[in-house]
């Protein structure tokens, strides 16, 4: 097997089996499942790890050279009018192609699937274009991070409140696997192309920017679009007895998974078949690797999808019924809260985050403190997300002060620390919390008499939003630690401060 192919699938497995041993501890202590229904659990966990490994070697080798190229020729462009076009178009792209995006699409009870799709892929598309403009225009990140939110807060006071929760989910899903690699990117390709001292800085925040895309435009879908009466409906898991069983029933799903990843990718595949006819950017052996990635993506994808839709979500939602239903019901905010701990820890993209921060910060933040940091932080907004689902709590008590305070922390941390925590956001938000932390939540509400599309979902939200305020505390304890470097005292492990930070605070 190839080697970087076996690299991915481990890292699948830290990220899948963490949960699994979970559930498999409460299907015996505390939620008794079916053997049936833990087969199928099992089988969607194991084609969840297969598939996640294909699609993220697959989006390394096939999204992030299309992305570098593209965004190199975003900078090359000499009309503003092509670049935003241009942006526009690969925003809406790359985003129908999210596997997560799909996931969220189909819990949503009151809007058909293609509708949210398409307003958050538009909502994407714009944001990617300003994203993008910001960066050639040179605007401060957290002023402009600042006006929108307020912008959207102002917005939500006239959003029904069965689309708020909806619209902040919306921001941490979109922000998933095919996109971020390729948004960062682009993000590269610019940076790249300037090739000047704050380059490197700006090249983060994409991500930031392109998150609030989608949930403005949800929240525009709610006023303007009339989504009817659509109640939720609890997910039914099969009746199956032997391995035939459920075997059959991944395999009725097949099919239709594999259709709707071709659909979503065929854009993309159009657009590097075109970039490649018309600038010829990749030679035979470059433009032969990322056939292979995205050969490699589409089948992650349909492995992917499959066991989210028959094995995991289904077992996700059963088990939090049964947890909401018991006399133990407080137990689903320690269960939360430890899933939430877990899923973060194990997120791959996460640890390539906390390299990031450690190498800026020259070791004086390690790697290792930015993981606990961002677990406990993730574990208590997933611990708090299960709140609002027992309590009925609106999403407005913890969002408008989680967001307050991360705008304000914007004031006293260095750039580079700001665009970094609000690239995090939505990478935190992963595949494992769209696929079993929502489900989970929708479960228990239901069974707690909740009211779904308020009280459940918003969990993806309260996750995108820990690390927002983990990072920058992480920025904060930097600063303080550079001020005793340049008072004489030395620090603790990175020797000298790197000039480029010195620079940013500074400034």
């Amino acid at each position: 097997m190839n080697e970087k192919l076996k690299e991915k699938i481990r890292e699948a497995v830290e990220a899948v089996v963490p949960v699994t041993v979970i559930v498999l501890l409460l299907a015996i202590f505390v939620a008794p499942l079916e053997i049936g229904t833990i087969a199928l659990f099992m089988t969607g966990a194991l084609l969840l790890i297969v598939g996640m490994g294909f699609f993220q070697l697959g989006a390394e080798i096939s999204m992030t050279p299309l992305g570098e190229g593209i965004g190199g020729e975003f900078f090359k462009s000499r009309s503003v009018l092509i670049t935003i076009a241009a942006s526009l178009v690969m925003g809406c792209i790359i985003t129908i192609a999210e596997p997560d995006l799909q996931v969220l699409a189909g819990q949503v009870p009151s809007v058909p699937n293609q509708v949210l799709i398409w307003a958050v892929a538009v909502g994407v598309g714009i944001f990617l274009a300003v994203a993008v403009l910001r960066i050639l225009l040179k605007i401060s990140l957290p002023r402009i991070l600042t006006i929108l939110y307020i912008l959207l807060f102002a917005i939500s006071v006239f959003v029904p409140s069965n689309f708020l929760a909806v619209a902040f989910d919306s921001g941490g899903v979109t922000t998933g696997p095919i996109t971020v690699p390729f948004i960062m990117a682009i993000g590269i390709g610019l940076s790249m192309a300037r090739s000047d001292k704050d380059g490197a800085n700006d090249s983060f925040g994409l991500i930031a920017l392109c998150s609030i895309g989608p949930i403005l435009m949800v929240m525009l879908l709610g006023i303007f679009y009339q989504s009817g009466d659509a109640a939720y409906a609890m997910v039914e898991i099969a009746d199956v007895k032997t391995m035939r069983d459920v075997t059959r029933l991944f395999a009725v799903e097949l099919p239709h998974d594999t259709w709707e990843v071709l659909m979503s990718l065929f854009p993309i595949l159009a657009v590097f078949v075109l970039y490649q006819v018309f600038g010829r950017k990749y030679h035979g052996g470059q433009f032969l690797k990322m056939t292979v990635g995205f050969l490699y993506t589409m089948i992650g994808l349909v492995l992917f999808l499959t066991g989210v839709n028959v094995g995991f979500a289904p077992v996700g939602n059963l088990l939090g019924a049964d947890i909401a239903g018991s006399s133990a019901k407080w137990l689903l905010v320690p269960v939360g809260m430890v899933i939430g701990y877990y899923i973060v820890k194990a997120e791959p993209a996460i640890q390539v985050l906390n390299h990031q921060v450690e190498a800026i910060t020259s070791g004086t933040i390690s790697g290792k403190a930015m993981n606990i940091c961002m677990s406990i932080g993730v574990a208590a907004a997933v611990g708090l997300a299960m709140v609002r689902v027992l309590t009925g709590l609106s999403i407005y008590w913890i969002l408008i002060p989680g967001y307050g305070l991360a705008l304000l922390m914007t004031r006293f941390v260095p750039p580079i620390f700001v665009g970094i925590a609000f690239d995090s956001g939505g990478v935190a938000s992963g595949p494992m919390t769209s696929t079993f932390l929502l489900p989970l939540a929708m479960g228990a509400c239901v069974s707690a008499g909740g009211n779904v599309v308020q009280d459940a979902f918003g969990v993806v939200a309260l996750v995108a939003l820990a690390p927002l305020i983990a990072i920058q505390m992480m920025g904060l304890l930097y600063q303080l630690k550079l001020r005793k470097a340049q008072s004489g005292i030395a620090l603790p492990q990175g020797g000298e401060p790197d000039d480029e930070i010195l620079e940013l605070e500074e400034d």
